[in-house]
C-alpha cells in the first residue's frame, strides 16, 4: 500500500511539474483546433450567411434552424451528386496512384548510376505549388493548342476535350493529381521497402525464386505497413480534392467535377451559406471518419507487421 501511495504521490507531482510546459500546446490545441471545431458544428445548426455579426444580441435565435441543414442537403440530389464525383476521383486515383508510387519506388530501391539524380527528380513535383502546376496542367490539356494533345497528334490520335468534356474531365484531374502525389507517396514506400531484411531474399534466391516471386511473396507482404499508411493518407487528402478542382475545371464542364471541399467553399465564400456550408463539412468529416475506421478494422485481414 506505501508503494502505490508513494507512487500515486510521484505521479501528481510529476503532473504538476510538467503543467506549465505542457500548458502552452494545450492552449493552443483549445484555441486553434478543439474552439473551431465546436464553433463550426454550432454554425451548421443555423441558417448564418457569413456576413451577420454573431455578437448582436438575438444572433441565434433570429438563425437558428436545427437540424435543417442536413436535412436539406440528404434530401437534394446535389449532395449526391457530389458524392458520386468524389468517389469517381477516389476510385480512378488511388489505383493509378499506388501502382505509380510502387513503381517509382521499386526503380529508386536499385542501385544504379544516376539514381541519386533521378531521387532528387522524381520529387520536384511534390514541391511545386498546386497554384502553379494547376496552371501549367491547364494550359498542357487545352485540346487546340495544348502540348498533350500536340504530342497525340504526331502519333496520329486525336485527344479528347480533357477539362472542357465531361466524360474526360474527372481523368485529367486524377491524371495530373497522381503527377503531383507519387514523388511524395514513392518516397514513403520506399522507405519501407529498403527496410525489408534482405536475408529473406537472399534466402529467395538460393530457393529459385525469381524477381517477380521475390517481389511478390516478400516484397508486398513485408511493404504492408507502408502500404496502409499511403492507404490512409491518399483517401483522406482524396477526400479534400479542391485546388486542381477550382483552378482547372472550377467544377465543370456542367458540374462533372464538382466535390465536397469544392462545394464548401462555393456555399461559404460564393453564396454567404455559411451554416450550410459548415454542414456540408460536418457530413464530410463523418465519411471520411467512417471510411478511416473502417481502414483500421480491416487492416488486421491484411497488413502484416513482421519485418
Amino acid at each position: 500500500m506505501r508503494k502505490k501511495k508513494q507512487k500515486h504521490i510521484r505521479g501528481q507531482d510529476g503532473l504538476l511539474t510538467a503543467s506549465p510546459f505542457l500548458l502552452p500546446s494545450f492552449i493552443g490545441l483549445a484555441v486553434f483546433s478543439l474552439l473551431p471545431i465546436v464553433v463550426s458544428f454550432l454554425m451548421s445548426l443555423t441558417d448564418w450567411n457569413g456576413l451577420d455579426r454573431i455578437t448582436d444580441p438575438g444572433f441565434l435565435s433570429e438563425h437558428f434552424i436545427g437540424l435543417e441543414n442536413y436535412k436539406v442537403i440528404l434530401g437534394t440530389g446535389e449532395f449526391w451528386q457530389v458524392l458520386g464525383n468524389t468517389l469517381e476521383y477516389i476510385v480512378l486515383y488511388i489505383p493509378l496512384m499506388l501502382a505509380c508510387s510502387l513503381g517509382v519506388a521499386y526503380l529508386l530501391s536499385r542501385e544504379r548510376r544516376g539514381v541519386t539524380a533521378f531521387r532528387i527528380i522524381y520529387y520536384i513535383p511534390v514541391l511545386t505549388s498546386w497554384v502553379a502546376a494547376s496552371m501549367i496542367w491547364k494550359s498542357m490539356l487545352s485540346p487546340q493548342y495544348g502540348a498533350v494533345n500536340n504530342i497525340l497528334a504526331v502519333f496520329g490520335i486525336e485527344g479528347p476535350g480533357w477539362l472542357l468534356d465531361e466524360n474526360w474531365a474527372m481523368p485529367a484531374i486524377v491524371l495530373v493529381s497522381v503527377w503531383k502525389d507519387m514523388g511524395f507517396f514513392g518516397l514513403i514506400l520506399l522507405s519501407g521497402m529498403v527496410g525489408i531484411n534482405k536475408s529473406y531474399y537472399e534466402a529467395a534466391a538460393l530457393d529459385g525464386a525469381g524477381a517477380w516471386q521475390r517481389f511478390w511473396k516478400i516484397t508486398l507482404p513485408l511493404m504492408t505497413p507502408a502500404i496502409f499508411y499511403v492507404l490512409i493518407v491518399s483517401l483522406i487528402n482524396a477526400f479534400q480534392l479542391f485546388p486542381q478542382i477550382m483552378i482547372m475545371t472550377d467544377g465543370g464542364p456542367n458540374g462533372a467535377t464538382q466535390v465536397m471541399v469544392e462545394r464548401i467553399y462555393k456555399y461559404g465564400f460564393r453564396y454567404y451559406r455559411m451554416g450550410y456550408a459548415a454542414a456540408f463539412s460536418w457530413l464530410l468529416f463523418i465519411i471520411i471518419m467512417l471510411c478511416t475506421w473502417l481502414q483500421m478494422k480491416g487492416q488486421k485481414k491484411w497488413v502484416n507487421y513482421d519485418s
